[in-house]
């Protein structure tokens, strides 16, 4: 999964149980990203997104980890609440655990399911609850959360991930599904080359994201089962206050947007 891509994603709204429902028109994108591997010890993978904007300037993007059997996962809830899940061991014996992160590296969602490596593929599906897409969380009032079935699947000139979502509307102890949406995003091997300005990034800035996740981290341990946050601070949200990369504020920048109890 790691390496220079050019990407390709691609949305359709394809079923309503409502009738009335309106369909969204299909959304596609494409963006050069780079992914980088930061840790790598046999039992947890992590691996930064970072995207190059038309050869002129990068943006880090989204960071994916996978765990070997993790014994505790922070599930996504809704709204901006993730509560810890602990995991019998026999549920997780042979599986594997990926966490989504957002680009300020703030969790996401995560889910665990098995690699399977049969009549010439490579592929690993599981389910999740997770917040709206990107694309859509800033446009979209008329759901709440999004049900995901995740696969992801190497090929021999890169890697897909395809997506089943269900859009659901939360009424109380009711869950609405207003539409069905099929996705697809195709990450295609490309010369590395093409990604160099990302690597120059990393290399300057790893330092600073490590000690962002490390604080973050403090606050998704197992004392804290239960993560809420706020969506702005003084009317910015956390990526904003990182983008100048203040390494002297990163504790107080993660603090100001957890909501603890009184």
């Amino acid at each position: 999964m790691c390496g220079c891509y050019k990407v390709d994603f691609e949305f359709a709204e394809t079923f309503s149980p409502d009738t009335n429902y309106v369909f969204q028109d299909n959304y596609s994108a494409s963006a050069l990203e780079w992914v980088q591997m930061i840790e790598d010890n046999g039992s947890t993978m992590r691996m930064q997104h970072i995207l190059v904007i038309q050869d002129m300037y990068t943006v880090k993007h989204w960071r994916q980890d996978w765990i070997y059997q993790p014994k505790e996962s922070f599930d996504y809830v809704e709204g901006r609440t993730w509560k810890l899940t602990s995991h019998d061991p026999m549920t997780v014996a042979g599986r594997w655990e990926q966490r989504v992160f957002q680009v300020d590296d703030s969790p996401r969602y995560a889910s665990v399911g098995t690699w399977i490596h049969a009549d010439g593929r490579h592929f690993w599906e599981a389910n999740a609850r997770t917040p709206l897409p990107r694309r859509e969380y800033t446009k979209r009032s008329d759901y709440d959360v999004m049900d995901r079935r995740n696969r992801h699947e190497i090929h021999d000139a890169g890697w897909t991930h395809e997506q089943d979502n269900l859009k659901v509307q939360l009424d109380g102890e009711n869950e609405i599904i207003i539409a069905e949406e099929k996705g697809r995003n195709t990450y295609t091997r490309v010369d590395d080359e093409r990604c160099q300005m990302a690597v120059e990034y990393w290399t300057e800035n790893k330092d600073f994201w490590s000690e962002v996740r490390d604080e973050w981290g403090k606050h998704m341990q197992a004392d804290n089962d239960l993560l809420q946050l706020r969506g702005k601070v003084e009317g910015k949200p956390p990526y904003v206050y990182f983008m100048d990369h203040p390494t002297d504020e990163i504790s107080s920048i993660i603090e100001s947007f957890i909501i603890t109890e009184e």
